[in-house]
């Protein structure tokens, strides 16, 4: 698994499934999912993102979020827009 992630700026961070978890429950409850599907998608979704970043040293947020958004429009597409959202959100305040 990789060990360092690389961020949109050029810093890194050590890898964090924790806040990977945390980014996918945080999209599948603004898709206002029921608490058991939330808890499916953070498992499968978030073991995706493993796999994704599995044999490597460092993997970059880019990829880790498009890997994720490919997994969330085939199993939640509603999840996946409001991920999707929330970047636009985000991005504007910058």
């Amino acid at each position: 698994m990789a060990h360092l992630v690389i961020k949109r700026d050029g810093t890194q961070e050590p890898f964090d499934v924790g806040k990977i978890r945390h980014a996918i429950e945080a999209a599948a409850m603004e898709a206002k999912l029921s608490g058991e599907r939330v808890a499916e998608l953070v498992r499968d979704v978030s073991a995706v993102a493993l796999e994704c970043a599995g044999g490597r040293d460092e993997i970059s947020t880019t990829e880790l979020r498009d890997a994720i958004l490919k997994e969330l429009d085939v199993v939640e597409p509603f999840a996946a827009e409001a991920w999707r959202q929330h970047d636009r959100a985000r991005r504007s305040w910058v």
